[in-house]
């Protein structure tokens, strides 16, 4: 392996990069060719402008670096002692390497072109070429990666991407004030962020915040819902993995930390991470590089980790269902998010909110809220939180009138100065999950998403009442 005068490969910070801004900062780049002056060449104009820079005199060398170190893109010779290029990289594809592979030589023909660019090239380019002719090759090879990585967020997060003007906190009480100034705080640090609250509450809505108001703001932004996967699937969704397949192949796929590379990757219910998870979670996050499954190779990775939970994390900790090391190390900054009951003077604003973000969807005109009607939105308790309220004014768009006989079906709101108004807060909960239930036959379910929480936080609660459910 060599590297200029250098047996080690050059390795630069992002923030020495060229003062034109040119260049992949995130990027490293092997070079495999047997001429010295060459690889000599590609380092000096390469090394600027990206994070590392690897070179090999032959094929044998170049797979010796890649068994120990992924790199995202290759520059290969084809004229080469021993292997030739166009074998190594029909290898390659073969092992599972998805990363670009850029051809260059000094003799070619048509036929080896097309035979290059069959076996997986990128680009081929001859020999001798200008300093702008390989960088274009470079750009072009980054770009399509990152519209590779962007389609893939995309695919799995079909919301809009485009934020409103000013702050999607709304409300103007002192806690929500509070919270938006710990955004404010947060948000350019690069620290990790541990976001804490009971279910709907908004947590993903704040780390997306966090994220578009850092210096990250630009790159992807990606969810992981920790508790959707299964823990035999969740190592290979975070890491990636290589798998052997038949006759020698190997199936490769790059996992969510690749694809958040310069941007957030966010862990909703971190909670639910399986304890071997955490352990290769933590040393990601104090490694800054990731192991893929099955493979040897390591991938340096720059993501800003954000992470939320319903749970608290201390007791899971003292139960042993979760790691203190990762507890700390995620807890660098804690951000609480109150529930909606301790804010009920957002509601008013909330509900306007959700009114005029909801009817141009439904395609019907905002419906009136009666005075009289607010109180009863104020006392009530919210298991579901925002979440809950939204899903109250859609309804009540749908309807035509708000509908808070859904949160008291056991009394008509217009009969409030007539009846004795229910004032426990548990007693008006418990009606409330029992009669949407009763109106979806018991389906759990639908149930749990008519009320804006999980379909475990709804289990837990007719638990704690000593009630059976039926089991759709």
């Amino acid at each position: 392996m060599n590297q200029a005068s250098s047996n080690a490969p050059f390795e630069r910070n992002s923030a020495h990069l060229t003062s034109q801004g040119e260049g992949w900062p995130n990027w490293s780049i092997l070079v495999v060719d047997d001429e010295q002056g060459m690889r000599n060449f590609l380092i000096k104009v390469l090394a600027p402008r990206c994070r590392l820079v690897a070179s090999a005199g032959s094929a044998e060398e170049g797979a010796e670096w890649m068994r120990a170190q992924r790199v995202d893109l290759v520059i290969l010779d084809i004229s080469l002692p021993g292997k030739d290029g166009v074998t190594w990289l029909k290898e390659l594809r073969s092992q599972g390497y998805s990363g670009e592979v850029i051809l260059i030589t000094a003799f070619a023909d048509l036929e080896t072109a097309i035979e290059a660019l069959r076996a997986g090239a990128s680009d081929f380019i001859l020999k001798p070429f200008r300093i702008p002719q390989i960088l274009n090759a470079i750009q072009q090879c980054h770009e399509r990666t990152r519209l590779r990585r962007e389609n893939y967020v995309l695919r799995r997060d079909v919301r809009p991407a485009a934020r409103r003007h000013g702050s999607p906190i709304v409300g103007q009480s002192a806690l929500t004030q509070a919270l938006r100034d710990a955004i404010e705080r947060t948000a350019p640090m690069p620290s990790t962020v541990l976001l804490t609250g009971e279910s709907g509450t908004g947590k993903e809505l704040v780390a997306r915040e966090l994220h578009a108001r850092s210096a990250r703001a630009s790159g992807p932004f990606v969810p992981v819902n920790c508790a959707s996967l299964s823990p035999e699937d969740m190592a290979m969704e975070l890491f990636g993995h290589a798998r052997p397949g038949s006759h020698g192949q190997v199936h490769a796929r790059d996992g969510l930390f690749y694809y958040a590379q310069g941007g957030t990757l966010f862990f909703d219910e971190v909670a639910e991470l399986p304890l071997p998870v955490q352990a290769t979670l933590l040393r990601a996050i104090e490694e800054l590089r990731i192991r893929p499954v099955g493979s040897q190779q390591t991938l340096a990775v720059d993501v800003r980790i954000l992470a939320a939970t319903n749970r608290e994390l201390t007791a899971e900790v003292a139960a042993g269902r979760f790691r203190s090391d990762l507890y700390y190390r995620l807890q660098v900054v804690d951000i609480h998010l109150p529930p909606l009951r301790e804010r009920a003077g957002d509601i008013p604003e909330l509900l306007n909110h959700f009114m005029h973000e909801l009817a141009p969807v439904l395609g019907v005109a905002p419906i009136e809220i009666q005075p009289e009607e607010m109180p009863f939105l104020a006392q009530y308790d919210w298991p579901g939180n925002v979440r809950e309220l939204r899903n109250l004014v859609e309804r009540s768009l749908i309807l035509g009138k708000l509908n808070v006989s859904a949160l008291y079906p056991s009394m008509s709101p217009r009969a409030s100065h007539t009846r004795q108004t229910p004032t426990d807060l548990q007693t008006l909960e418990k009606q409330h999950i029992l009669s949407v239930l009763e109106s979806v036959q018991g389906d759990k379910t639908r149930a749990a998403q008519l009320l804006g929480v999980s379909r475990r936080t709804l289990e837990r609660r007719v638990a704690e009442w000593g009630l059976a459910l039926p089991h759709p």
